[in-house]
């Protein structure tokens, strides 16, 4: 686990898979060049990253999901924000716009299809999920 700051409270992202496609969300207001992502959020006091994730992705999208594993933790290269990525399985619930005021689109993407979704690249221990979970 990475060492945390002091300074703005961490990220938590979830990489959520069906039907052999990942979820991402369009954020309203990007960061920085980061428009599609993962749904993700702030982790709050006493929360665990994973348990923010499971809160985000339900905020976001309204998917009820529980977290399986932690890939990875890093500090971004776009934001700066110290970010963990957790795996969750889909426990209930149909995908959806869940919080207009922060995202206005969501898809289910594919794998080959991720490069034009996030051109800048994703972190390499999810990109190495993905490449297994996603395989045709």
């Amino acid at each position: 686990m990475l060492p945390r700051s002091d300074g703005p409270p961490g990220v938590a992202a979830a990489i959520v898979i069906r039907a052999g496609r990942v979820l991402m969300v369009r954020r309203r207001v990007g960061e920085g060049r980061l428009v599609w992502q993962f749904p993700a959020g702030k982790i709050e006091p006493g929360e665990s990253p994973e348990e923010a994730a499971v809160r985000e992705t339900a905020e976001e999208t309204g998917l009820d999901v529980a977290a399986i594993k932690v890939l990875g933790e890093r500090v971004h290269p776009e934001t700066g924000r110290w970010m963990s990525y957790t795996v969750c399985g889909i426990v209930g619930g149909t995908a959806a716009v869940g919080d207009p005021r922060e995202v206005d689109a969501l898809a289910w993407v594919a794998l080959a299809e991720i490069p034009e979704y996030v051109p800048y690249g994703i972190f390499e221990p999810v990109r190495a999920y993905l490449d297994v979970a996603l395989k045709d």
